[in-house]
This record gives C-alpha cells, structure tokens and sequence, in this order.
C-alpha cells in the first residue's frame, strides 16, 4: 500500500466538500494515510472556512512532502458565485474524476473516493455522461463492471446489492438484460465477498418480475436469462448461488443474513431496499475495475449545501472501505 488515497470533491456547488471534510476529520487519527482532494482549490478552501475545519490542508507538490492532506486543482480556477449545478463545476466535476483516475492507473494512488456529482448538470453542461461508474470503466478501458452497494442497517445487519444493469430506463431493462450480465454480476459478487474477508459467498439472485415471473406466466426472463446465469455460474465456480427469488422477499431473507450478497436485475430494485436501511451510510463500490473505487450512496444535495447540515457518515463509510481494500490488496500483491 503506497498509503495514498485519492477523493474527487464532485460538483463542488453540492455538498461534497463539505462530506469530504467532515469525513477526514473523523479518519485521520486512525493512521498516516495521506489523501489528494481534487477538486476546485478555492471552493475547498472556501468551505474549510466556513466548517472551521481542523483538517490542514496544503497545495500538492509532489507525494513526498510532508503533510497529511494536499489539494489539487486539475482545471482553471472557477469562480466564487457559481449557481448550484452550473456548467462550470459541472465540467470541473469530470476533469476530477478523469485525474483522479490516471492517478489511479498510473499505480500513483491506491484507490479514489468520488463525491457525489449531478448527472444533469455534467449533461447540460454538453458533456456526454451516464454516471461516474460508466465514465471511469471507460477511461480504464472495461465494460466489465459492476455496481456494489452495501451497508447496514441500525442493528448491524448488512445489505450487499450487485446491480446487473445500472442507469437505464425501466423500459429498456428487459432488452439490455442478458445472461451474460447477471453471470458478471454474480461472479463479482463472489469476488466481493473473497475481497470482503466473508468466509462464504452466499448469492442471492433477484428474479425481474414480480413473483419471478410465476413459471412464465408473468415473463420469461427468469427462465430464459437469469436462471441459465445462475447454472453456469454454479457450474464453474461452486458455491451457494441461489435463485431467481421474487425481490420483495429475497431482500428479507438478505437482511436476516440468509445470503451475502443479492443481485438485483435493475437499478431500483437494488437501490430502494438498500437505501431503506441504509440512507445515510450506503456506500458504493465499484467492482471490476483495475483499480479501488467507492463512493458515497447520495447525491449532492444542493439545497444544503454551505449550510453546515449535510452527513459525512456514507463518505465516511466509503473512505474506510476503501482503505480496507487498499491494505488487503497490498497484502496480496508482493
């Protein structure tokens, strides 16, 4: 472990910075991680200020400087009154996530942590963009990712959902799901669980309609798609893979720790059950890529933003988790 970590700040309008912050103040006791906030140094700073922040920060100059936290500004300076979500940060959002992963393949830092951006700005601002997930496997050069989201709820019982499509229009779901994508997410998932330290990995495998289809009666997909996944995937690596199961109760048998892991067939299936127990603290996890990303499970909160009220816990939870894969992966590669 080269004891680096990478955050991108995301839409600095919204509240990551302020997330960003508050997360470090809590973590830097732990050890000497050092961390690089990309982002806008001015809106950075401007924030520090506002939050009386005990996080130092200083200008980055090169990763053997003294020194816990440095920023660095991968664009021009953006101006101090800035509409939420406006093309500028919007813009200076991507040009973050873009640095912070070069810095990444470059082996420079260990894993990133992207605060949150808005899709809809980075949209209008003209750039091209499906979500970070898509922009970041398209910069490391794969189409084999899967999104991760995991966390707990008040009594410590974990929810882990694998998503086997992401950011499509319910309407599109059944079209672009394919046996080859819910095989994908069910073998990252085992991946995830090996990764996680989990001594088994339980999959449990959504149908996508209700009832999981009812033996064909109500759709094929369970038949025709997600079962064959779930036999290949069996047959080739073992393990207790199971399903399709009707959604509305493979989440509680999760819950009650019947499995590790779900994979859902769509975005909101996974999503809703995962943000019911765990709003505030739900992390996002990246799996697949050549390199550690985790990210908070919010937006960016533009309503709050600047007014001190915005929960680092979810950023928080990502900053650990990533430091955990970091130290593991270190552990294994000599």
């Amino acid at each position: 472990m080269k004891g680096w970590l990478a955050i991108t700040l995301g839409d600095v309008t919204g509240i990551g910075p302020e997330v960003t912050l508050k997360a470090l103040a809590a973590e830097l006791s732990a050890d000497n991680t050092k961390y690089l906030l990309i982002g806008d140094s001015a809106w950075l700073e401007a924030c520090h200020r506002s939050l009386n922040s005990p996080v130092a920060l200083q200008p980055f100059t090169g990763y053997q400087a003294p020194g816990r936290v440095f920023t660095y500004s991968p664009g021009p300076p953006l101006g101090s009154k800035l509409e939420p979500g406006s093309p500028e940060s919007a813009q200076a959002a991507v040009a973050a996530l873009r640095e912070a992963a070069q810095r990444c393949l470059r082996g420079e830092t260990d894993a990133v942590i992207t605060a949150p951006v808005s899709k809809e700005a980075i949209i209008r601002a003209g750039v091209p963009f499906v979500g970070q997930t898509e922009l970041l496997s398209q910069i490391a050069g794969t189409k084999q990712t899967i999104m991760m989201l995991l966390g707990t709820d008040e009594r410590g019982r974990w929810l882990r959902v694998s998503l086997a499509t992401t950011h499509l229009p319910l309407k599109s779901v059944p079209g672009q799901l394919t046996t080859e994508k819910v095989k994908l997410a069910i073998e990252r998932s085992i991946q995830a669980c090996r990764d996680l330290d989990l001594t088994q990995a339980r999959i449990g495998v959504c149908g996508l309609n209700p009832h999981a289809g009812e033996g064909g009666n109500m759709g094929t997909e369970e038949i025709d798609v997600i079962a064959p996944a779930i036999r290949e995937v069996r047959l080739k690596r073992g393990g207790q893979i199971e399903g399709p199961f009707p959604a509305d109760t493979l989440f509680h048998f999760a819950l009650r720790g019947d499995f590790d892991v779900v994979v859902a067939m769509y975005h909101d299936q996974g999503l809703a059950p995962l943000k019911m127990i765990a709003f505030d603290s739900g992390v996002n996890w990246t799996l697949g890529l050549p390199f550690i990303r985790t990210s908070p499970d919010h937006g960016t909160a533009f309503a709050i933003a600047g007014k001190d009220a915005a929960n680092p816990s979810s950023m928080l939870a990502a900053l650990r988790l990533a430091k955990k894969l970091a130290a593991k992966q270190a552990k294994e590669i000599p």
